[in-house]
């Protein structure tokens, strides 16, 4: 992608997810775009295992669930939404920075 903004893409390298997504067309999605499914297969895994690397999702998303506006989407237009979830993961950052120091 030469000629475009921003840094280039990326692809992650595994994807967790639970259970609600043990289906054949998910996991061969993912092995397609070459990211290594890792989702607990219904009536034989636990999603315990899984459950270190989704914490950070499910923390983040409690974290920036504490702005009302972002909880209950007022805004129409797409960029100002985009602009209050940038301010809200800002000021997230900004109170773990202060959090450690």
């Amino acid at each position: 992608r030469t000629g475009h903004r921003g840094r280039p893409r990326r692809r992650p390298g595994k994807l967790h997810a639970d259970k609600a997504y043990d289906h054949r067309r998910c996991r061969r999605e993912c092995r397609a775009r070459g990211i290594t499914p890792r989702i607990a297969r219904r009536g034989i895994e636990s999603s315990t295992h899984l459950g270190r690397h989704r914490w950070v999702v499910e923390r983040t998303f409690a974290w920036l669930a504490r702005y009302r506006r972002l909880t209950i989407r007022y805004e129409r237009r797409a960029d100002i939404h985009l602009a209050f979830t940038t301010l809200a993961c800002a000021l997230v950052c900004l109170g773990q920075i202060k959090r450690f120091c």
